[in-house]
């Protein structure tokens, strides 16, 4: 769910009285009519924007309405971008989507294009597109450059300070939101996303699109689904945010998925002992890391990596266990050693920000505090959050000021849409039985509300975004589907089952560099 190429950021809070704020604000409805359409779009004009990597791909732009109440009112820019089709016969557009909200979906087209069977990707224009707000789109939002430069605060309040040290920078944040973009955080919601890709589909010359969305990309496609599902071709949806809990209670289960998947990471350490020296037993290896968790926040490492940036680099070990090499050795590394270079360029490869994790970031807070209600009183949320750190304390706080811009953001929340359909042709569903950033009980609420799903699950996978990255009974289910609209029978609650993939070796070298592609993440970096 959340976008975090730049992994969880922190913000923090009061500690006696709660955040003086007016009530919440009265909910407004994100459920426009059924019959809702898109506003008519020109033609798009494609050109080459090949890359080594991508040397099909196509990129183009399209106009939208800012407000889809308004379609003749002010236009705002989406940027999209193609593989084309290759073989005789085409199935029409699949659009892809990589999650976030915030995450840039240009080159996932040619990704996708790559990752599926020839036969195919062959018969479909792979269309990616970056979301209103992201990336190459116009406008694209960035509410407080350099919001996390290092050192931040530490995540974990233990003391006044640094509470309200972290909760002014959740309100800066927010305040900077609403000055820069008051005009344009009214219309950064999903449904407004979703009318967006029905203009797509409109000026691609298409009567249905069909979809592959991955994390938060598969509340965007549910919530499609719902507003057109005579659009629907086939959607395909990969770790699946629960409908139910959008978005304060989502992440509040986050907080102790990604806990239990720390501990399977230290339980993989204290199995390879031999490799990384920190020790046999999976609690003693936990302990260590809190103990260097707590040094760097007293201590920050080569002045870059203090407690709330060991969280950003090690939160994408949550994602895919093929980072777990990398993040051992440099925690080994500096353990055992006080050797800060392996972390230090952890750090940099996977916590750092830059101008993209400041966009991507800025918009994945308008979403979520835009789709819906969070609470306005601090209190709750300390109450919240000091519960769960005490079962849960690898990254609770961490996300609770990642999300903390929400108890103050300055628009009007919606009302999320019911995504309950039985409109649609069999949707096809994949989820990991141990994925933190969308836990498994998401997956069976979705499987629920969409009447004819089915749902393949990885036994005994953690990884987020399965599809399409090594496992072949996963990605036979996905071909099939998007083949011939071939899914598993209907068999209650899993439709079929596959087994996860090995956890990975220690890497033999110092550095713990993982091999080609390891470093990889899912199309979401940091999903929501």
């Amino acid at each position: 769910m959340k976008k975090r190429a730049v992994a969880l950021c922190s913000l923090a809070a009061l500690t006696g009285a709660a955040v003086p704020a007016a009530g919440p604000p009265p909910a407004a409805s994100a459920s426009p009519p059924r019959t809702a359409q898109a506003a008519p779009a020109a033609p798009l004009a494609w050109k080459k924007c090949a890359t080594k990597a991508h040397p099909a791909l196509q990129c183009a732009s399209v106009k939208v309405p800012l407000d889809h109440q308004r379609p003749a009112g002010e236009q705002i820019t989406l940027a999209l971008s193609r593989v084309p089709h290759t073989a005789a016969t085409s199935q029409g557009p699949l659009l892809v989507n990589p999650g976030g909200p915030g995450g840039s979906g240009l080159t996932m087209a040619g990704s996708v294009a790559k990752a599926l069977p020839k036969e195919v990707a062959a018969r479909y224009d792979v269309i990616g597109f970056d979301p209103r707000g992201v990336g190459r789109s116009e406008p694209a939002l960035n509410c407080r450059p350099g919001h996390f430069s290092p050192v931040r605060p530490a995540s974990v309040p233990v003391t006044p300070a640094l509470e309200q040290a972290n909760l002014d920078r959740a309100r800066a944040f927010a305040r900077a939101c609403a000055s820069k973009y008051a005009a344009v955080l009214p219309f950064i919601d999903t449904v407004s996303a979703a009318k967006d890709m029905d203009a797509i589909r409109a000026a691609l010359g298409a009567p249905r699109l069909s979809y592959l969305g991955y994390s938060y990309g598969t509340y965007l496609g549910a919530v499609y689904a719902k507003l057109y599902p005579h659009r629907v071709r086939r959607m395909a949806l990969d770790s699946l945010v629960d409908p139910t809990s959008i978005w304060y209670a989502a992440n509040l289960r986050q907080d102790y998925a990604f806990d239990a998947r720390h501990k399977a990471f230290m339980a993989w350490i204290a199995r390879h002992d031999s490799a990384y020296g920190l020790g046999g037993d999976p609690a003693q290896v936990e302990a260590r890391w809190h103990t260097m968790r707590r040094t760097l926040a007293e201590r920050p490492a080569g002045g870059k990596v203090g407690a709330a940036e060991l969280e950003d680099t090690f939160l994408p070990g949550g994602y895919t266990n093929r980072l777990w090499p990398l993040l051992a050795a440099a925690f080994a590394a500096y353990a055992n050693g006080k050797d800060t270079a392996p972390l230090l360029k952890a750090y940099e490869t996977l916590g750092a920000s830059g101008a993209a994790g400041e966009n991507g970031y800025s918009v994945y807070t308008a979403v979520q505090c835009r789709d819906a209600q969070w609470p306005r009183d601090w209190r709750t949320w300390r109450e919240d959050h000091t519960r769960i750190h005490a079962k849960a304390p690898f990254a609770t706080w961490n996300n609770a000021w990642y999300n903390a811009p929400c108890a103050f953001w300055p628009t009007h929340h919606l009302s999320p849409p019911d995504v309950s359909n039985s409109a649609l042709a069999p949707v096809l569903l994949f989820q990991a039985t141990d994925d933190p950033a969308t836990p498994y009980e998401g997956a069976v609420a979705l499987h629920r509300k969409l009447d004819d799903s089915r749902l393949v699950v990885e036994r005994g996978g953690g990884n987020h975004g399965v599809t399409l990255r090594g496992n072949a009974c996963l990605d036979r289910h996905l071909a099939a589907y998007l083949s011939t609209g071939e899914v598993p029978g209907s068999g209650g609650e899993v439709d079929a089952a596959c087994e996860a993939l090995p956890d990975p070796k220690p890497s033999r070298n110092r550095e713990g560099t993982p091999g080609r592609g390891a470093l990889s993440v899912p199309w979401s970096t940091m999903g929501a």
